[in-house]
């Protein structure tokens, strides 16, 4: 039997792990979290409603200070309740507005794996 930390999303077989990939370095399982974390919008995870940040709800709104602050507000509170093994040290929020995208982009440490890395998270509809 295979061993890890976290299956990987999307589900998907191995020929390492068998039947579903799995994640062995907690730098994955961080990523994974984050992207669940900020991709997931309150109210879809069963059991826990105020469970993530909703990010495509701002796809459209107007650019602004006010707004990135919001969205970077709403990303640290939520990654500091639901993923607190993760540090974030760096946030920034781009817009395309005219053509509905979004990209989110985070410098993050884990002090356990002693890592720090790069995520960037593009958001469309």
């Amino acid at each position: 039997m295979a061993q890890g930390l976290s299956v990987a999303l999307p589900l998907r077989e191995s020929e390492e792990d068998g039947k579903y990939a799995i994640h062995k370095n907690l730098m994955n399982v961080a990523e994974q979290n984050l992207k669940m974390v900020i991709l997931t919008s309150p109210g879809e995870r069963v059991m826990d409603p105020s469970f993530g940040v909703g990010i495509r709800k701002y796809l459209f709104e107007r650019s602004s200070n006010s707004l990135d602050g919001e969205i970077k507000s709403r990303v640290k509170s939520q990654v500091k309740k639901y993923v607190p093994y993760v540090k974030i040290l760096g946030l920034s929020v781009n817009q395309i507005p005219d053509e509905g995208v979004l990209f989110l982009k985070i410098r993050y440490s884990v002090p356990k794996a002693n890592a720090v890395s790069d995520l960037t998270i593009p958001v469309s509809l």
